[in-house]
């Protein structure tokens, strides 16, 4: 049995495939949040996540989140304490 895909990985892949996109950074910020709310030891918990695709053309802020989402997927947003997200065309 192989081992776990990483948080960040997963979620790499996932909006990857569901934008396209010309920019996407995910970084898993979990350490900066040590001793607050949600954090848990070995990270994966906290993640900012920034992309940039032409599939949030024409898209509201609402619109845009709510696609990301989706495209995570619930068992994987659940796995998630805090994403923060920039998006934008």
């Amino acid at each position: 049995m192989g081992e776990k895909m990483r948080v960040a990985d997963e979620m790499e892949m996932r909006l990857s495939e569901a934008f396209a996109p010309r920019e996407l950074q995910v970084v898993d910020d979990s350490e900066s949040h040590r001793g607050h709310s949600g954090f848990q030891e070995g990270g994966e918990s906290h993640f900012n996540v920034r992309i940039r695709s032409t599939a949030f053309e024409g898209q509201s802020r609402i619109a845009r989140h709510r696609a990301v989402h989706a495209a995570l997927g619930k068992e994987l947003v659940g796995r998630i304490h805090a994403l923060a997200l920039d998006l934008d065309v």
